[in-house]
């Protein structure tokens, strides 16, 4: 399960640092948009910030960037495919099958 979640917290963070970079916002200028501490801005979009991140939090990121929250949690085939490969990938080469 473990693996689930971190795609899920990845995907999430690659979309944020997407959609922030797309406005032209530094990660100064969200974190104060959304009243979050830089570090913790970066780490949501680096996926490091997985057991707490709270729907409030999204919801608030969601809104400093104008987006539905929608856009941050769901994911299309291509998205889906990208990780996966990659979570694959991890795990292959750590010997676990």
């Amino acid at each position: 399960m473990v693996g689930i979640y971190t795609f899920l917290f990845r995907q999430i963070g690659r979309k944020v640092a997407y959609y922030r970079q797309l406005r032209n916002l530094t990660q100064e200028a969200l974190a104060k948009k959304v009243n979050v501490s830089i570090s913790t801005l970066g780490k949501i979009e680096r996926g490091k910030y997985n057991n707490n991140l709270s729907l409030s939090i999204l919801k608030s990121i969601a809104d400093g960037l104008n987006i539905d929250l929608s856009m941050l949690v769901t994911f299309d085939n291509r998205e889906k495919a990208l990780e996966w490969d990659e979570l694959k990938s991890k795990l292959n080469s750590s010997g676990i099958r």
